[in-house]
């Protein structure tokens, strides 16, 4: 066979596709490159002569482990890819942006909560995150995105999950640091009998966990509880039920509240806080609400807030956190409701000042229209996957809505996993 011919020409990387692989400008996707990068092709080949925008990957795991596929770019680069990605998906559908507002790019080792995968084979057990692009684990010896409190249980755990597994068998390890200490829970492990449930509280008391839980075909049980894992929402305390979910790091969170702050006050954002925002009187629904991410600074800031999801743990928790946390003068009412299966009417909509949305990656389009339908003056949509924002945001923009202010978040560093804060206000 004969061999391709060289392209002696060198092709400049132009872009970052969705997925972090760059982008000549004849539409070729080369894999780890970066915007500026020149590329020549022999055949299926790639040599690349690095850019303005390539720095050294601080990861010795990159680019193997999945977890990270970007470390190679630059900050600068990466934020700009953030907000083309956005902007790409909304050209798509036809929305445009009034402004893009400075976004937020979360700092490295900041990650506070990790779905690992535990395998073991012998006497050794892999302890990590997968390979990219596969099913099987990478040991993880090193990690530049999880806080040091979480990466620092790896070691320990795997002697622990060594007596908990069986050779072959896998199992699940998810951390959360929450603001009173880890909260680690391990599923498909062997936790039956005075031996395995002694050595998992003697590990939950060597590592000072805040709690220890099980995960088995009959649901969570915790083995040890040191105190209540809780976090702040706001000024509020919440306690957190096993495995909650939390935004990815405090610093995206407390963007991701600074934006919805704002757009729910119609004001401007001023560093971490909110210049000429008031939210005091407002009605304001928040719709996929959690733990009340969103619900409690907005009560707290004087707004009448109804907060509503489909998860009975996290709606119960965030109404004692609100009976006990708000005081008098503060008003937060709950919901438990599915809110893809009955999500809220016009007819219930009817009469409030904002709704914010926070749904998750399948995105919110049976609630989304009806809101379209109710005509409340602002909407603040909170997304994680701009494809399915921007299909919810062009129906909101049919209706009668303006996209007027987007902020990009970026609380997972170096992923093509992109985070968003969307204000819309009608006529």
């Amino acid at each position: 066979m004969t061999p391709a011919p060289a392209d002696q020409d060198a092709h400049e990387i132009v872009r970052l596709a969705a997925r972090g692989d760059g982008v000549t400008a004849d539409g070729r996707f080369v894999t780890l490159a970066a915007p500026g990068d020149l590329v020549r092709f022999r055949g299926e080949i790639a040599s690349l002569e690095p850019g303005p925008n390539r720095v050294t990957a601080p990861c010795r795991h990159f680019p193997e482990c999945g977890g990270c596929r970007m470390q190679h770019v630059s900050d600068p680069a990466y934020v700009r890819w953030m907000g083309e990605r956005i902007g790409h998906a909304l050209a798509q559908a036809g929305v445009a942006i009034g402004e893009l507002m400075p976004a937020h790019l979360s700092p490295p080792r900041s990650r506070r909560r990790a779905a690992l995968r535990a395998v073991r084979h012998g006497r050794a057990v892999t302890l990590g995150f997968h390979i990219e692009g596969t099913h099987r684990v990478l040991d993880l010896h090193e990690c530049w995105v999880l806080r040091p409190e979480i990466f620092a249980l790896l070691a320990p755990l795997r002697p622990l999950l060594g007596r908990l597994l069986r050779d072959g068998e896998g199992g699940g390890v998810s951390a959360t640091l929450t603001d009173t200490g880890v909260d680690l829970m391990l599923s498909n492990v062997a936790a039956e009998g005075a031996t395995a449930l002694g050595a998992l509280a003697a590990f939950a008391a060597a590592h000072d966990l805040a709690r220890l839980s099980v995960e088995t075909a009959g649901g969570v049980e915790t083995v040890a509880q040191a105190r209540a894992p809780a976090v702040r929402m706001g000024a509020t305390w919440v306690e957190v039920p096993p495995a909650p979910f939390l935004q990815a790091t405090r610093e995206g969170e407390a963007a991701l509240v600074a934006a919805v702050l704002a757009a729910s006050g119609g004001g401007e954002m001023a560093g971490a806080g909110v210049a000429g925002s008031s939210v005091a009187g407002l009605r304001v629904a928040d719709l996929f609400c959690g733990l009340g991410t969103f619900a409690l600074p907005l009560a707290a800031a004087g707004a009448r807030v109804t907060a509503v999801d489909a998860s009975g743990p996290a709606v119960s928790a965030l109404g004692r956190a609100a009976a006990m946390g708000l005081g008098a003068g503060h008003a937060l009412a709950t919901q438990h409701r599915d809110l893809f299966r009955r999500p809220l009417t016009a007819a219930e909509l009817a009469g409030l000042d904002a709704v914010v949305f926070d749904p998750p990656r399948a995105g919110a389009r049976a609630q989304v229209a009806e809101i379209a339908r109710s005509g409340v003056a602002r909407v603040v949509a909170v997304s994680c996957n701009p494809a399915t924002f921007a299909r919810d945001a062009a129906e909101l923009v049919a209706s009668g809505y303006r996209l007027e202010r987007l902020w990009p978040v970026g609380q997972f560093r170096w992923s093509s996993h992109v985070e968003l804060v969307a204000d819309f206000g009608r006529g």
